[in-house]
């Protein structure tokens, strides 16, 4: 079985910034009057819209706030004297 490598390296506020803009994928297919898709990278981000370009756009919102979400659950749940890392696979 091989091997993954993950890098960890300590992040300033400009580090945080610039990884912001990141990739995901978007399974998308038209079922019937709607378009349904799925971030398939992120649990739970999924939406329904009757045009496909009304779709991608519901799971690029749905997706930031699921991002925000689960970045201000991890800060809270860390309390205080934690430090950020960016994690690069």
């Amino acid at each position: 079985m091989g091997s993954k490598i993950y890098r960890l390296v300590e992040a300033d506020e400009s580090d945080r910034l610039s990884l912001m803009t990141s990739t995901y994928t978007a399974i998308t297919k038209r079922d019937g009057d709607w378009w349904i898709g799925w971030i398939e990278e992120v649990p739970g981000v999924n939406a329904q819209e009757e045009s496909k370009e009304e779709l991608l756009s519901s799971l690029r919102e749905i997706l930031s706030e699921a991002l925000e979400f689960n970045r201000s659950e991890a800060r809270q749940a860390a309390e205080d004297n934690y430090t950020e890392e960016i994690v690069t696979v």
